[in-house]
């Protein structure tokens, strides 16, 4: 089993920056997946960016403003939003599988409890 935390969510303005932290424990860290995914009020829940052993790999709408990062010392991987815009208003999950990225979250075992992100314009 992997348990996952994250933290950093919060409300700012347009143009804003946050980072989210998704901090987990339970697993060999180094061979899972990790990823963010988001989901706004009324909408489907969306991929954001991920990060593996083989890389990292982003959502279109985020490339260029946001970075996912990962410390395996700390068994954490961030998330700095920069350019934060009212459109990524959501609540923010972070989700773990072991091996292989994948942009679908059914296809993810660990998830977050979420942390709600607000962008004010």
């Amino acid at each position: 089993q992997v348990q996952l935390v994250e933290s950093g969510g919060g409300l700012v303005q347009a143009g804003d920056s946050l980072r989210l932290s998704c901090a987990a424990s339970g697993g060999t860290f180094s061979r899972y997946t990790v990823t963010w995914f988001r989901q706004a009020t009324g909408m489907e829940r969306e991929f954001v960016a991920a990060i593996s052993w083989i890389g990292s790999n982003y959502a279109d709408f985020v490339k260029g403003r946001f970075t996912i990062s990962r410390d395996n010392a700390k068994n954490t991987v961030y998330l700095q939003m920069n350019d934060l815009k009212p459109e990524d208003t959501a609540v923010y999950y972070c989700a773990a599988r072991y091996g292989l990225p994948n942009t679908r979250s059914n296809e993810y075992d660990y998830w977050g409890q979420g942390t709600q992100v607000v962008v004010s314009s």
